[in-house]
């Protein structure tokens, strides 16, 4: 059980530091620690093994000692003599290595709850990861549209100008306040998601829904990725709570056969008399040592039961498999997402570094009096679209990241 707990304990610390450090951000480790501590889901299955634990105690036990007093209310009138009171003690006892068969079995059940613990301290671990890359996502953007608007604000002002010298019209100064306007909207809305986001985060650490939430609004896509390879999936814990599982199975299947065995048991009892002239001996009483056996002679329960444990290992051996295929294509679907978001992130950068190029011949050309104010904001509403799409494949990256973390980091 120790050398479990390290191993299930070092699996999760590594994944999450591994995690932090590829976000590049000190608050998400934060926010992960303090999740761990206070969110009620894990502390319910950590009680739940705590649980199990104890059971391992109560298994360690031998069955009632059983305790026999009789007394003799009426006596008949005899010259035989008579029994006042009987005592009995008798101790039954489980056929050998039923009882380490049992705490082994029980001990099984304890480990395999704990991989339950650390499965539940990954997967709350992954969803505060997402739920930040979603407001780091939502507070880039907000950057992102508030540089525009006043971008927008410095061509409403060259507008003007151009106005007042007779080289622009109304109307372009009006579509450029209506883009302003539009773009505050957005700003807006994004504002009403971060506060349901954060609401939703705060729920998963227990804490006030309100609580602010400080995330980075900026992160870079590193140049390498780091991945492990298929080969590691074989040590998550949602694929190690099956090998415990079959595990458990056998020792059950142990258990079974032990107590399918004899028990024996070991007594004494004491018959207290009265006093008789029949009786020449100097002691009365007598003290009778007993012994019984309790035998299984109709064992078809224990028969059946051999079926059935073989039958659960089957069915585990299937579970097992069933979902290594499918954390297989979870895997397979996280890394192809976080390829294409490198893809996507690298053709934005290539778009929105031509876009300001444009942007660059678009004001040079304002001294000449050329200026097109519709090729302003076409431009612009090009630049904006390539900077939020940077940004979704930033977040895609991180999310997946995430995600092939949970799957395969150690």
């Amino acid at each position: 059980m120790k050398n479990l707990k390290s191993f299930i304990k070092a699996i999760l610390i590594l994944g999450s530091f591994l995690l932090v450090l590829s976000a590049q951000s000190q608050e998400l480790e934060t926010l992960i620690h303090e999740a761990l501590d206070n969110n009620p889901e894990i502390q319910k299955v950590d009680l739940q093994y705590k649980i199990a634990t104890e059971k391992v105690t109560e298994v360690n036990s031998l069955p009632n000692t059983e305790f026999n007093l009789g007394v003799m209310a009426i006596a008949p009138e005899m010259e035989m003599p008579m029994d006042r009171f009987r005592l009995s003690v008798m101790q039954m006892l489980p056929w050998f290595g039923t009882i380490t068969a049992r705490e082994n079995y029980a001990t099984s059940m304890a480990e395999a709850q704990y991989i339950e613990v650390a499965i539940a301290k990954r997967k709350l671990t992954l969803s505060v990861s997402q739920f930040y890359y979603q407001l780091f996502e939502i507070k880039a953007k907000q950057e992102v549209l508030t540089k525009n608007i006043v971008l927008l604000q410095s061509y409403e002002k060259l507008a003007l100008t151009s106005l007042e010298v007779g080289m622009a019209s109304a109307v372009d100064v009006l579509r450029l306040q209506i883009r302003q306007n539009e773009l505050q909207q957005e700003k807006d809305v994004l504002t009403q998601q971060y506060i349901g986001i954060q609401a939703a985060l705060n729920s998963v650490m227990n804490r006030e829904y309100d609580k602010e939430v400080t995330v980075v609004s900026f992160v870079q896509i590193p140049e390498d990725d780091h991945f492990n390879g298929y080969e590691t999936l074989v040590i998550n814990p949602e694929l190690l709570k099956y090998d415990k599982l079959y595990q458990s199975v056998e020792l059950s299947e142990l258990v079974n056969q032990k107590e399918g065995g004899p028990m024996i048991g070991f007594g004494v009892e004491y018959i207290n008399q009265e006093n008789s002239p029949m009786i020449t001996s100097a002691y009365k009483d007598m003290v009778m040592p007993m012994l019984s056996a309790s035998i299984p002679i109709f064992n078809k329960k224990y028969k059946s039961l051999t079926k059935q444990n073989e039958w659960k290992k089957q069915e585990i051996s299937a579970q097992k498999e069933e979902r290594l295929n499918l954390l297989k294509s979870e895997l397979s679907k996280a890394i192809s997402q976080r390829n294409q978001s490198r893809i996507k992130f690298i053709t934005q950068e290539k778009n929105l570094n031509q876009a300001k190029n444009a942007e660059q011949i678009l004001v040079r050309s304002y001294e000449t009096g050329t200026i097109d104010f519709m090729d302003v904001l076409d431009i612009q509403e090009l630049q904006l679209k390539f900077q939020m799409g940077q940004i979704d494949a930033v977040k895609l990256y991180y999310v997946q990241s995430a995600i092939i973390n949970y799957l395969i980091n150690i």
